[in-house]
């Protein structure tokens, strides 16, 4: 702990876990890096039981029974409570099956919640991480932002792979962060592109929160095909006005 009472961090750096997406919106909202376990694979189906729940066997309530007792809420429809809330619209029931689109299963867990003697998450499991959420400060609340999308963890890891994510942030913060200055802060001020050079992470789909509002394209000496000095006699050759 002597980055924090020496102190060499530029502020407090909170870290949460999360066993599960079901209780993911605590970290997300409350933590500099937050780490929530989810799967890779497949979520698995027992068929059987899924048709238990269409025909609202007795040994098989919705939300296994939690709203028991506290009022009588019909019998239980499967594309009313299931089929209709996925937010990606990735299941669908046929000839008393039910399919997932597992691709774009977006792991909210809400069917895993309503049938759980019916669906279970993956055997791949391992965790995700985000950074940068805080609440307001200087700049207002932030949510974390996607990272690193899945991380293996099992009993026997080392988590060399988790510590070569984290070490590279604390370098730059500590380097390039003010006084007082959450990493979430440091990120909106130099840049998520910026965070990605440091940790060497690859740009992804997932780690985009909302489209970009600059319009402008900016880029290095070094992304640019023979840097910024060139023959504009030989450029005109080829692009003539």
């Amino acid at each position: 702990q002597d980055e924090l009472h020496r102190p060499a961090f530029p502020y407090k750096f909170k870290f949460k876990f999360d066993g599960c997406a079901n209780c993911c919106v605590a970290s997300i909202a409350r933590s500099d890096l937050s780490f929530i376990g989810t799967w890779k694979d497949d979520i698995r189906i027992d068929q059987d039981a899924v048709n238990k729940y269409v025909e609202n066997d007795a040994g098989y309530p919705a939300e296994a029974g939690a709203f028991r007792g506290s009022r009588d809420w019909g019998p239980f429809d499967l594309e009313k409570e299931v089929l209709s809330l996925c937010p990606t619209k990735c299941l669908m029931f046929k000839d008393k099956k039910l399919f997932i689109d597992n691709p774009n299963c977006t792991r909210c867990m809400h069917c895993i919640n309503v049938m759980p003697r019916a669906l279970k998450i993956g055997k791949e499991t391992g965790c995700s991480m985000l950074i940068g959420a805080k609440a307001p400060i200087l700049d207002g609340a932030q949510m974390g932002t996607l990272l690193v999308p899945f991380i293996e963890v099992n009993p026997d890891n080392d988590y060399e792979a988790i510590v070569e994510v984290i070490e590279p942030i604390w370098d730059w913060w500590m380097e390039e962060g003010k006084n007082r200055e959450r990493v979430g802060e440091l990120i909106m001020r130099q840049g998520f592109q910026t965070l990605l050079e440091v940790t060497g992470l690859k740009a992804l789909p997932q780690m985009v929160q909302y489209p970009r509002t600059n319009p402008y394209i900016f880029w290095k000496e070094d992304e640019v095909e023979g840097g910024w000095e060139r023959d504009v006699d030989e450029y005109r050759k080829h692009h003539l006005r």
